[in-house]
């Protein structure tokens, strides 16, 4: 298996360079030049496999310069029994007899990045040793909120590593600024920025293309990465859990072999719904694929009319980690429904950044149309579906699942379309214990701290708060500085210096 750019479709490089480098040399991100098929003889097979097994078979398919003895190594240091709180890793939660909940945050961090950033450092470790074996990995990563702890955990005190991370100071949850700036680990960074995501993530890849830098950290026997989901290594274990999902819904009783399904997915930056989009290429059975955005819904309005506009109003939210107005794996998206047409995903990246707009053409639309439905909701209909969720199945879920279940009701109500469908859970609620409280029992945090509303809210619901969350009470921050996005670049450097 060889991977390509999406804006330079005459690279070839394995698996180990695609994951090492995080991005192209050009600004381009790696895909697979072909995607591998699984038959339904393959996935009956997997439903008696454990989720390591599963793991092993569908990226044994995708990283195919990598041993089975490294593969091994990888998935069983991941997944291994008591890194995550379920020993299915990614178990279904029955909400109705039309939807399962696929809940992806079992892991240390609490969130679905852990899913994939558990499993990056150990990819990263071994695709080094064969693409830059003398080389020091420095991890640069912009996070909305999750991804930001999430490798932070993964990758603190990984031997020939360093991980700096940048969030934007008003646009995570308490708890996910409490989370990332406690991180213990000699070899991790991070600090604010003035601004919001889509500022951090700007500056990251800016200077992830940027030679001077580049030239400045080879002098330093240094290299970047990245474990943002623009990396390779950080998508592929996304496509697994869907795989997964599948063979569980058939080892539930849900579905017949062959049956589709919907997935709908609550989405930002679109690497977790294009996961099931490869999913659904190999072979599963997945009829449509639903983004579901908050009140950033840029990708509600591409999806729905082939234009995309990032210049918008910009809307701090109570799902922070949705919001973001450039949705990075979209490129690879466009790239595979053009058929592979780098010049064409080149000039609408290009007028993107020029313009802060594109449009497609329609031969890819249509693909898009086929594929794809598409809904937002915003503040107030997401602390409504907490409520009504909890009141009508006592079960308790954070502010980025309930907007995926709001726009599966508002699908299925305009469509009448009861496909058996997976949602994607994306975090525990009480990564977001204020809103979420003030969702089952409006009014009741007035006065209340952080870990005043955790007790309150296990209170009101009975929920479990995790102790990995419940345990960062009382803790100092070790990282409390904010810096300029133009000057993201010389706190790189400062804090590679420490």
């Amino acid at each position: 298996m060889l991977y390509t750019s999406t804006r330079d479709k005459s690279i070839r490089v394995e698996s180990a360079e695609a994951i090492a480098h995080g991005i192209s040399k050009e600004g381009g991100l790696f895909v697979p030049v072909e995607i591998p098929k699984i038959s339904l003889d393959d996935i009956q097979r997997l439903v008696n496999c454990s989720y390591i097994e599963r793991a092993k078979e569908i990226l044994s398919l995708y990283l195919t310069d990598f041993s089975e003895e490294e593969l091994d190594y990888c998935v069983n240091g991941a997944y291994a029994e008591g890194r995550f709180s379920d020993k299915k890793v990614a178990p279904l939660y029955t909400l109705n007899d039309k939807a399962e909940i696929l809940e992806l945050w079992k892991g240390p961090t609490c969130a679905f990045k852990d899913m994939a950033l558990q499993l990056l450092p150990y990819l990263l470790t071994v695709a080094s040793s064969k693409s830059a074996p003398d080389k020091e990995i420095v991890i640069l990563v912009a996070t909305s909120g999750d991804t930001g702890k999430a490798a932070l955990e993964g990758f603190k005190d990984v031997p020939k590593t360093k991980i700096l991370v940048f969030y934007p100071e008003d646009g995570v949850s308490p708890m996910q600024k409490l989370q990332m700036t406690t991180q213990e680990g000699a070899n991790v960074g991070v600090c604010a920025i003035e601004g919001n995501f889509d500022d951090a993530q700007s500056g990251v890849k800016k200077i992830f293309t940027d030679k001077a830098v580049a030239d400045k950290l080879e002098s330093m026997g240094m290299m970047f990465s990245s474990a943002n989901s623009i990396n390779w290594g950080r998508l592929v274990p996304q496509i697994v859990y869907y795989v997964s999902a599948y063979c569980d819904m058939l080892e539930k009783g849900k579905i017949k072999l062959g049956d589709e399904i919907n997935v709908v997915v609550p989405t930002g930056n679109f690497g977790n719904i294009l996961a099931a989009y490869y999913a659904k290429e190999m072979g599963v059975p997945i009829k449509k694929l639903v983004c579901a955005s908050n009140a950033n819904d840029v990708l509600t309005e591409f999806l729905s009319t082939g234009n995309y506009n990032r210049k918008r109003d910009f809307y701090t939210t109570i799902s922070p980690s949705m919001d973001i107005l450039i949705s990075s794996n979209l490129e690879r998206l466009l790239f595979l429904l053009s058929d592979m047409n780098d010049e064409a995903v080149s000039k609408w990246m290009n007028e993107l950044n020029a313009e802060g707009k594109y449009s497609v053409d329609e031969a890819v639309f249509d693909k898009i149309k086929a594929l794809f439905e598409a809904g937002c909701c915003d503040d107030k209909g997401t602390k409504a579906t907490i409520a009504n969720v909890f009141d009508e199945y006592k079960y308790l879920c954070d502010t980025h699942t309930a907007v995926a279940v709001a726009v599966y009701n508002d699908y299925v109500h305009v469509t009448a379309d009861e496909t058996p469908t997976v949602i994607a859970s994306t975090a525990n609620p009480y990564k977001f214990s204020a809103s979420v409280l003030d969702a089952v029992r409006p009014g009741i945090t007035e006065g209340m701290d952080e870990f005043d509303m955790v007790l309150g809210l296990h209170v009101e619901t009975g929920a479990e708060c995790p102790p990995q969350l419940a345990n960062l009470k009382g803790k100092t921050p070790r990282f409390t500085n904010c810096c300029k996005k133009e000057d993201m670049e010389a706190v790189v450097f400062e804090m590679l210096s420490k």
